[in-house]
């Protein structure tokens, strides 16, 4: 009996022993668990916080790169409306330099082409971009690029310089039927009106007009300045 009872005391503390040693190793295991556990969640939170600060930083480049672009789109902005008033700017003095070129060009024909086609003699006035107030309306001014004076007729020159635009035409036409030379210069009232439209370059449509208005056109030839509707005008040649 006594060896039953030592036996099933051993056999008791081995028992024990193991079940200690079981909850000893599953505590290990829990405490590993638990430490695999937190470790993963601070891996998780250092990737989380390195994700987060990855995405800040793409956002905060993100607005530097769009404030640059804004900013460089601003100066270009800048720049091409600077390019546009300068380019206005030269294409007006380009306008402005073509129109006296084919005045200058004009000018010195003038006194020719009176002579051989209208027979003036001795021109007792010639000028070019005539500034006149109206004499009976002193509120009214017009400019008349040349006007030339002989004893028998007047000869009024309208010169345009670029593209030809069909109101040129017929606002000089409406200009000449209604008689108001003569109230600009009326010491010349009484003398023949001879009318001239010239460009460096007269479509064919535009000679047309001109030749059913009384007007001649005056352009450019092979080597000079040229009357080329004088026989549709028909207008006498007069001393």
């Amino acid at each position: 009996m006594q060896a039953s009872r030592d036996r099933s005391e051993r056999e008791m503390a081995d028992f024990k022993t193991e079940m200690q040693a079981s909850r000893d190793r599953s505590e290990r295991e829990m405490a590993n668990f638990k430490a695999e556990m937190q470790a993963s969640r601070d891996r998780s939170e250092r990737e989380m916080a390195n994700f987060k600060a990855e995405m800040q930083a793409s956002r905060d480049r993100s607005e530097r790169e769009m404030a640059d672009f804004k900013a460089e789109m601003a100066d270009f902005k800048a720049e091409m409306r600077a390019d546009r008033r300068e380019m206005n700017k030269r294409w007006g003095e380009i306008a402005n330099r073509l129109g006296t070129i084919v005045e200058d060009i004009v000018l010195p024909n003038i006194p020719r082409i009176a002579r051989e086609h209208f027979g003036a003699g001795e021109l007792e006035f010639i000028g070019a971009r005539i500034r006149k107030r109206h004499p009976a309306e002193p509120d009214r001014t017009r400019e008349f690029d040349v006007v030339a004076v002989w004893p028998s007729a007047v000869l009024l020159d309208e010169t345009k310089g670029g593209a030809m635009r069909p109101e040129y035409l017929t606002s000089f036409a409406a200009f000449i039927e209604s008689g108001e030379f003569f109230g600009y210069f009326p010491e010349y009232a009484g003398r023949r009106l001879i009318p001239v439209f010239s460009a460096l370059a007269l479509a064919e449509s535009d000679v047309r007009y001109l030749s059913r208005e009384g007007i001649y056109a005056l352009t450019m030839g092979d080597e000079t300045m040229e009357i080329v509707n004088l026989a549709e005008v028909g207008q006498p040649r007069q001393g």
